[in-house]
């Protein structure tokens, strides 16, 4: 699993620009499926032939990250940025970012910005050039960036990175891909692009698949750092099983169906009621004539920034409670 973590956190998948990741991802699941396609938007579809094919269960995890695209190119050589999905200014600031090429640079504020004004209109990606032109030899517009990878263990086998939303999830996924004795269902693993701009992926998957039941795997915020605003997620204390958030209010029978396998299997879980946010499962629960829709979602510290931060507990128990839906079904 830290393999996959790292090697997916390590690759480039701004949103719009998912390929490099799709691949890896297409590669790493082909052994445990049997089938693979990918849709016009990009989003990979991986099927898994289950018992019966009367009914249809869909994973999503989405593949892209926030991130920035060039608007402009000033005389100096600087990089103008508008943003690509929901950017946290200050937590971007003062940061390495790199290219789809490897060109690196870094961003920050327009000098004497106090901090109450950061905004992503006010930072701007040095990469070290000198003129406009000697920028535009490596960079033009409409190029993406995002932080530059990292991941850090921290105590208690717990890490931080950049962009386990929803790296992460993707590997939980392919994680209980690999674990699966048997599928109760035909298991539909669809990897997503576009999320972080409004659920575009998702739409047409959940459309062409039409699934009976589908689960979204997707980090969640936690209330358990502090200032945090309350809330009953907190690292370490298992699997969040979602029961709503801004986008969707979860099945009754996705969120009593892990309950009951979580108990059956001794799997560390806990519940979650996000007051904002959402996730793919808000397409997947309106798709075609409508599913069953839930999340298992991994609680994560400081999302949407560069130091995004997990407890590896909480990840096998998300990998183990994934795989026992996948298995039993509902």
């Amino acid at each position: 699993m830290l393999k996959s973590m790292k090697k997916y956190t390590s690759a480039f998948s701004v949103t719009g620009s998912e390929s490099e990741l799709a691949e890896l991802i297409k590669k790493d699941i082909a052994p445990y499926v049997d089938e693979i396609s990918v849709d016009p938007l990009g989003s990979v579809i991986a099927l898994k032939k289950g018992e019966t094919s009367d009914k249809k269960l869909m994973i999503s995890a989405h593949t892209d990250e926030i991130g920035f695209i060039v608007t402009y190119i000033e005389d100096s050589g600087m990089i103008r940025v508008s943003n690509l999905g929901g950017i946290n200014a200050i937590a971007c600031s003062f940061a390495k970012v790199r290219f789809a090429n490897g060109q690196y640079g870094v961003i920050a504020p327009e000098s004497n910005t106090k901090a109450a004004d950061i905004a992503v209109k006010k930072l701007i990606v040095d990469i070290g050039a000198r003129t406009k032109k000697e920028a535009e030899r490596k960079v033009k517009i409409g190029d993406v960036c995002a932080l530059a990878p990292s991941f850090q263990r921290l105590m208690n086998n717990r890490y931080a990175a950049k962009a386990f939303d929803d790296r992460l999830g993707c590997a939980v996924a392919v994680s209980a891909a690999k674990r699966i004795k048997k599928a109760k269902y035909d298991t539909y693993f669809v990897f997503n692009v576009q999320e972080e701009v409004g659920l575009r992926g998702s739409k047409p998957a959940a459309n062409a698949v039409s699934p009976t039941y589908s689960i979204a795997v997707d980090v969640t915020a936690t209330g358990d750092t502090i200032g945090a605003t309350p809330m009953a997620v907190k690292l370490g204390a298992g699997a969040a099983i979602k029961i709503k958030d801004n986008s969707l209010i979860c099945s009754k029978i996705i969120v009593d169906g892990l309950s009951k396998l979580a108990k059956a299997r001794d799997i560390t879980h806990q519940y979650e009621i996000l007051e904002f946010g959402g996730t793919d499962a808000a397409s997947m629960q309106t798709a075609g004539s409508g599913s069953y829709a839930g999340v298992i979602s991994i609680p994560t510290r400081y999302i949407h920034s560069g130091i995004e931060t997990v407890d590896m507990k909480d990840v096998e128990a998300c990998v183990s409670l994934l795989t026992a839906a996948i298995e039993e079904g509902f």
